[in-house]
């Protein structure tokens, strides 16, 4: 499973900025409105120490972690959903991406230009929401009048929960809320909403971008946005994009980390807003360890055991015998998997199975 994020924001905010913090890629950041045209993508490994020791206890010939592709969105404007600036094509890179990283500017520099003129982050926030929920709220009266003939009058089972979705979403969309308030109620309407695509009914996560000073508490603009997504389905961090930048360029670990510490910080805002977009997602990871390799695989909290062999390959889900779990503090205390199978802590599982987080995995299947 690929996590795949999309940073929005209006422009000069510090959207790539903070792409150039956390991807392996480096995109323009420059101070005017539109410097990135075509969206940059770049992905970031998954920070998960426990990866490491399990490969300096395994010594494979290859160690690979998890990763998280990054899109850096060009900055939506006051009538994007129109197609304003450079609107409706950032609006379908959104609609491919699984999480938002909605960035808030929250500092003053007389420097930097805001579209705006001043520096108001809830406002700011307030403009992107509404170009997204105007673009959802076209999706949704364009599918409405598709399925309202079927559900009326050809007797579709299938069109009618849809136009029953439907028109809770256009319900919530019009009094100006984002549609992930509208919660589906079973698997069918799960199903559905992902079919529908809609653009605020996305994870989100509001990254607010602040001074140096600002880094390890916020601000008063952190407080404001903060209130602000009070009654919201979303989190919020806060990241101080730019000396973050400037700190991921040090090779050197041991300066990256005392200057991290300078700022008050223990973890880069890098391994913070991963940990972050995967608690927005709902993820976790499993692994698989040996000579050969040792690998870490995201999955959904949740997921049973045929659904974590099918993230490696289709045939091991369709051929799923059982799976051979160690659990990770295990495999740490007694150094091999040939000792905890020994010790009886090598455990047999069958497609019931419901995978934890750190979980060392071997599939048996038969296709």
């Amino acid at each position: 499973m690929s996590l795949k994020c999309g940073i929005v924001g209006l422009p000069n905010v510090g959207k790539s900025t903070l792409f150039n913090c956390i991807s392996s890629s480096r995109a323009q950041a420059a101070n005017f409105p539109f410097c990135t045209i075509e969206p940059n993508i770049g992905s970031t490994t998954v920070p998960d120490e426990r990866l490491n020791v399990l490969s300096k206890m395994c010594n494979p010939k290859r160690t690979i972690p998890a990763t998280v592709e990054i899109v850096d969105i060009a900055g939506l404007v006051k009538g994007a959903s129109r197609g304003e600036g450079l609107g409706n094509q950032f609006l379908a890179n959104i609609r491919e991406t699984d999480a938002i990283l909605h960035v808030l500017r929250c500092f003053d520099d007389d420097n930097v230009t805001h579209v705006d003129g001043t520096v108001d982050p809830v406002r700011d926030k307030e403009v992107i929401d509404m170009e997204l929920q105007i673009k959802d709220l076209e999706t949704v009266t364009n599918r409405i009048t598709k399925v309202q003939k079927q559900a009326q009058t050809g007797g579709d089972k299938q069109a009618k929960k849809a136009l029953e979705l439907l028109l809770r979403y256009k319900e919530v969309l019009e009094q100006g809320r984002n549609a992930r308030e509208v919660k589906a109620e079973n698997p069918d309407e799960i199903k559905l909403a992902k079919e529908f695509c809609l653009l605020t009914n996305k994870p989100v996560l509001y990254v607010c971008n602040v001074d140096e000073a600002s880094a390890k508490s916020g601000n008063a603009y952190v407080k404001r946005v903060r209130e602000a997504i009070k009654g919201e389905d979303a989190q919020l961090m806060v990241i101080a994009a730019k000396i973050e930048s400037e700190i991921a360029e040090l090779e050197d670990f041991e300066e990256r980390k005392m200057f991290l510490e300078e700022i008050g910080l223990e973890e880069s805002g890098v391994v913070r807003l991963i940990k972050a977009a995967y608690a927005l997602l709902n993820l976790q990871t499993f692994f698989t360890a040996g000579s050969d390799e040792c690998r870490a695989w995201t999955i959904k909290v949740g997921d049973k055991a045929p659904q974590a062999a099918g993230v490696i390959h289709t045939d091991f889900e369709k051929g799923f015998i059982r799976a051979e779990v160690i659990k990770y503090e295990d495999f740490v205390a007694l150094g091999s998997e040939s000792a905890c199978r020994a010790a009886g802590k090598l455990g047999s599982e069958g497609k019931e199975y419901v995978v934890q987080d750190g979980d060392i995995m071997h599939f048996l299947f038969n296709v």
